[in-house]
């Protein structure tokens, strides 16, 4: 990458910006000033602005985080804080929410910058099953396990939603656990029922379950082994 594009991504600045904190002598490249806005940064250059050290980031990224209510899942809101708010890693700017939570909604949210393994979370013929804690209003109706699991007729819908699985925890909460994303679908399902959802909470999406040690807006790395776990195929793996 050029060290121009590499300066303003870094710095969340214009290309024009960068070029010119390059031309005052401000980045050093393996403790050498660098003036050269051409530069191609290479993976293993220590690469410093103004003496504090700038990642040169190799390869796609993936979180987990924590979201709190008050927050979207957008990259750019101009009424709402976005969950970006909490990630601190170079160019956060650059990932987005693989799978989105309403703003009331709290839970696990996946961010990365791989358009391709995001694809595959929120692609509805993949059918990625998510479970969610659900609290109602009104008492639970232990008809609607098999009504659910049935398929419900949500408004201004064509077609049924998908068998999904209920399981009742007590009076007015359960877990719920659906393998498609219609828009607002958990709450459009109970409201369907005649009952209103009071608070939602995202668990799991396929075999990636919300690290139990993370608070309210914080977040980790994924293992290995839960980006492994979306199932993306072969030869896009290779590209990594």
């Amino acid at each position: 990458m050029r060290l121009e594009k590499f300066i303003s991504q870094q710095l969340e600045v214009s290309r024009a910006i960068a070029g010119r904190e390059i031309r005052a002598k401000k980045v050093t490249i393996n403790g050498e000033v660098v003036r050269d806005a051409a530069y191609k940064v290479q993976p293993d250059d220590e690469v410093e602005y103004d003496g504090n050290p700038l990642v040169v980031q190799q390869g796609p990224r993936y979180f987990m985080l924590n979201k709190p209510q008050g927050y979207v899942c957008s990259t750019d809101d101009p009424d709402h804080p976005t969950v970006l708010f909490f990630i601190e890693e170079p160019a956060a700017f650059k990932l987005h929410a693989a799978g989105r939570l309403d703003i009331d909604t709290t839970g696990l949210v996946l961010l990365t910058d791989d358009g391709q393994w995001s694809h595959r979370i929120t692609s509805p013929k993949h059918h990625l099953e998510k479970t969610y804690l659900v609290e109602v209003e009104e008492p639970i109706d232990p008809v609607l396990v098999e009504k659910f699991a049935a398929g419900v007729q949500l408004h201004n819908e064509k077609e049924l939603t998908k068998p999904a699985v209920l399981e009742i925890l007590d009076e007015k909460a359960a877990r719920l656990t659906i393998s498609e994303g219609r828009y607002h679908q958990v709450k459009r399902m109970f409201a369907a029922m005649g009952n209103h959802v009071s608070a939602l909470h995202r668990e799991r999406i396929g075999d990636i379950e919300l690290d139990e040690d993370l608070g309210e807006g914080e977040y980790r790395e994924l293992t290995q082994q839960e980006v492994d776990s979306i199932g993306l195929p072969e030869e896009l793996k290779q590209r990594k």
